[in-house]
């Protein structure tokens, strides 16, 4: 896994923590920004367990996880874009780090399922 993952996706939590922040003082929206908080910062959570997986395949598992937690981000975050709750500045900068995650971590689950195969 390295580095990366781990890297990239506690940056992208930080960066969910404080659009969650701006969200609840600045827009008053609470509802979809504590959904946003949870999926978004559950994606490094679980990178991290995944470092400690007792297998290859919980390993693929954890990162599995990982990969819905990323995919229902983009979800709140499109949702928060087309209700006008995020401008689309915000929602393209911070949509483009959950994609870059979301082909990192389909990457790695990929790769690890092939060196299973073997």
């Amino acid at each position: 896994m390295g580095n990366v993952v781990k890297g990239k996706s506690f940056a992208f939590a930080v960066r969910i923590v404080n659009l969650y922040k701006h969200l609840c003082e600045k827009k008053k929206e609470f509802v979809l920004s504590k959904q946003l908080l949870r999926s978004g910062t559950a994606i490094g959570a679980l990178a991290r367990e995944a470092e400690q997986a007792e297998s290859k395949a919980d390993f693929v598992h954890k990162m599995a996880i990982a990969l819905k937690e990323a995919n229902e981000t983009e979800y709140w975050l499109e949702l928060l874009h087309v209700t006008k709750y995020l401008e689309t500045k915000e929602f393209s900068s911070i949509q483009e780090d959950v994609a870059e995650l979301l082909k990192l971590l389909t990457s790695i689950i990929n790769t690890s399922k092939q060196r299973m195969a073997k």
